[in-house]
């Protein structure tokens, strides 16, 4: 697969990401007016979690979708049931 020049891309994706961009601002001005504000930003993992991939798109060195993915998904559990076949 060819990738687009940076110029190109950048034309192409600029008006989605600063949509994307202004709707995490709402999503967390939202959060930041709750009630109950220091507790859950103290003590709730997931506000962590957005935190860590908000300093992950700061970082320039790539491969940032695939390390946002690790920072939400759970670590590998070897007793995880394994799938069963639909008949």
């Amino acid at each position: 697969m060819k990738t687009l020049p940076a110029s190109k891309a950048l034309e192409q994706y600029f008006f989605e990401a600063r949509s994307k961009l202004l709707d995490i601002a709402g999503i967390l001005d939202r959060i930041n007016r709750g009630q109950e504000t220091g507790e859950v930003l103290a003590t709730d993992p997931r506000i962590e979690n957005i935190r860590k991939a908000l300093e992950v798109l700061h970082d320039q060195s790539g491969g940032r979708a695939e390390r946002i993915q690790q920072i939400f998904s759970l670590e590998y559990d070897p007793a995880w049931d394994k799938p069963k076949p639909r008949y």
